[in-house]
């Protein structure tokens, strides 16, 4: 079942076009990746599922659900979390201040302590330092307490972009085993890399994004092994 359907979107920044009837889905429980370089449209693509971005045309389906036209705040309590990139933590708060931020919708808020406990399963550095300003922390720690927030509305699909920017190879590799026990866990992820061989490593199905038009999809292991993806992003 598609958790997520995307058909034919077109979205526009004043005259100029971002995407170009796009159209794709992600199966629930599946991790989906979607590759393609800087200025390609990944980001434009996120935004427009969460809400930051009107489509000029095309539907959005969550669950069924048409979700292409509703707010953020009704789009993450139909169960869709968003990591930007970067994170955009609150610097001068707490970790535990930072996650709690992640549960602002009231049925989440509530739930708030005992939601935090798995997060804290999962990520066990946060537990033992919910009172360091997330500003002290290093880029690696940064994007695991994002990941943390990100988690705290209970979502069934969560967005990745851009998981894995800046950090140390050793680091990126515990993202993406973090992303893959998500998943495992029935978390449907939609991953936005950069990243490809470490994506495709991990994904089920994968979109190369490509000026706004979806370029190429399939099966992970087939991509891998497709002559143009090992040219163009694998330097093969």
């Amino acid at each position: 079942m598609a958790i997520l359907s995307i058909e034919n979107l077109n979205v526009f920044y004043g005259n100029v076009q971002a995407l170009w009837d796009v159209s794709m889905e992600v199966e629930e429980g599946e991790i989906v990746a979607l590759l393609g370089a800087n200025g390609a449209g990944k980001t434009t693509l996120l935004n427009s599922v969460m809400g930051l971005v009107t489509p000029t045309s095309g539907t959005i389906k969550f669950m069924d659900a048409d979700i292409t036209t509703i707010s953020r705040e009704n789009v993450i309590e139909k169960g869709i979390s968003y990591l930007p990139e970067g994170g955009r933590l609150f610097p001068d708060m707490t970790i535990r201040e930072n996650l709690e931020m992640g549960a602002y919708l009231k049925t989440n808020w509530r739930r708030r302590n005992e939601v935090m406990e798995p997060i804290f399963e999962l990520l066990p550095k946060l537990r033992e330092r919910q009172k360091q300003l997330a500003k002290t922390m290093s880029g690696g720690e940064r994007q695991m307490l994002a990941m943390g927030r990100a988690l705290m509305s209970e979502p069934k699909l969560v967005l990745f972009d851009e998981l894995s920017y800046g950090l140390a190879p050793i680091i990126v590799n515990e993202m993406f085993r973090i992303v893959k026990m998500l998943s495992e866990k029935g978390i449907t992820v939609l991953l936005v890399e950069q990243n490809v061989s470490q994506s495709l490593a991990i994904a089920s199905r994968a979109y190369v994004l490509e000026n706004g038009r979806i370029a190429l999809s399939g099966n992970s292991n087939e991509l891998l092994e497709n002559d143009y993806i090992r040219k163009a992003y694998l330097g093969m």
